[in-house]
């Protein structure tokens, strides 16, 4: 496992010392400041074949994303087997393949950025965590925290899906639901964590999310043969996977790891109820306007503005992707479509991803020959009573109105 060579920031690129907890870039002469990313010195695995570092074996003692530890901090880690998520063939899209991250602990993608979050959390002795959650993340880290004997404090929307407030209540977080969305969440955060002591540990505020995160990249890229696909779609509300991905390829071409060719395609799914990283690729922004009113039943979409939305924009340019909306009839008719004929119950941000693909195959922007890997990144079973409202189902006997 490599030490930390030093922290960049994403904007400025000013460097900033690994050996003290850090949030954002201090040396940033603009507003807001730039998110921190982790880098690594690599050179003594120059020359090396990824086999000889990650080896062949998934279930190895070092499994799941710690398989990858070659290109992760070196600590020990907090883990409940995060990592590893199966590839899914479609069987009716021949070039189509679904990473299934509701396999993941807690059932979602979060398992992966919080167990790395918070195994750096202990690393640096802190006692109290505390995060703005649209869902899933709030029963990541109350699991993890959990894990590493940390008090972790909970602040999520009211109407989240049942699921997630019950899981972070059982796991012993300090759970509060607010009248509002993440944005309102983020806010009350924001004004108490000084005084109570507590590590803000949101989205792109720490920079070891993306570090755990980013082994969704190394992950596709190995599962299928240490090659790149056409396109990776990923449902984006804070976009971290997205962001994570592209550091994972930026890395894998240093290492000499991925055979020489064009970078995947990064297609940015949201909801058209809340599509702030949509209107601003249309307009050619590099920045997204904070978005009114946003309403979608794909929860972990309800993002009214992304912290690194000047990330994703700049990842989605360079790759020659696009920004997509998709409405939520959409949604949960792709979801249906995939449970009925392909036999995967996905969440509703997964079947925004799959309800895209459909669109893009449609209008041309896809080929079917293209080899495109979609994201689910929840367990669709952690979304039952939003999936039963939104697809009619009786709340007693489980038939269809």
């Amino acid at each position: 496992m490599p030490a930390i060579a030093y922290l960049e920031c994403s904007r400025c690129h000013a460097r900033l010392p690994a050996d003290v907890p850090q949030t954002l870039c201090t040396q940033c002469t603009d507003q807001p400041a730039g998110a921190l990313y982790v880098r690594y010195d690599l050179a003594h695995l120059h020359g090396s074949s990824p086999r000889e570092v990650v080896g062949e074996d998934a279930s190895s003692p070092w499994s799941g994303m710690w398989r990858y530890r070659a290109v992760l901090p070196e600590v020990a880690p907090v883990t409940l087997g995060e990592g590893w998520t199966p590839m899914l063939r479609s069987k009716r899209h021949g070039g189509v393949f679904l990473k299934e991250e509701g396999a993941n602990p807690t059932g979602s993608f979060k398992a992966r950025g919080l167990a790395l979050a918070v195994t750096m959390a202990r690393h640096y002795g802190l006692r109290k965590l505390a995060i703005p959650s649209a869902g899933n993340a709030a029963g990541a880290l109350a699991a993890y925290a959990a894990a590493a004997d940390i008090e972790a404090h909970i602040f999520m929307p009211r109407d989240v899906p049942l699921a997630n407030a019950v899981e972070a209540a059982a796991y012993g977080a300090k759970v509060t639901l607010v009248d509002g969305v993440i944005s309102d969440c983020a806010r009350i955060v924001g004004e108490r964590k000084q005084a109570e002591g507590w590590f803000d540990i949101s989205t792109l505020k720490e920079p070891f999310r993306v570090e755990g995160k980013k082994t969704m990249g190394y992950e596709l890229v190995e599962q299928l043969g240490w090659e790149y696909p056409d396109a990776v779609f990923y449902p984006t509300g804070g976009g971290v996977g997205l962001i994570g991905m592209w550091k994972a390829f930026e890395e894998l071409e240093r290492l000499g790891w991925v055979r020489p060719g064009k970078r995947p395609r990064m297609f940015a799914i949201q909801s058209s109820g809340c599509a702030p990283v949509v209107q601003a690729f249309e307009e050619g922004a590099s920045a997204s306007r904070m978005w009114q009113d946003p309403a979608t039943a794909a929860s972990g979409l309800r993002v009214p503005k992304a912290y690194g939305d000047y990330i994703i924009l700049d990842i989605l340019r360079a790759s020659g992707g696009q920004a997509v909306a998709v409405s939520d009839e959409a949604i949960f008719a792709s979801l249906r479509d995939w449970a009925a004929n392909e036999g995967i119950f996905l969440s509703p941000e997964g079947a925004a991803a799959t309800a895209a693909y459909d669109q893009l195959l449609a209008s041309g922007v896809l080929s079917a020959s293209d080899r495109v890997v979609l994201f689910n990144t929840g367990a669709g079973l952690k979304y039952t009573d939003v999936v039963a409202a939104a697809l009619g189902l009786a709340s007693a006997g489980h038939t269809a109105r």
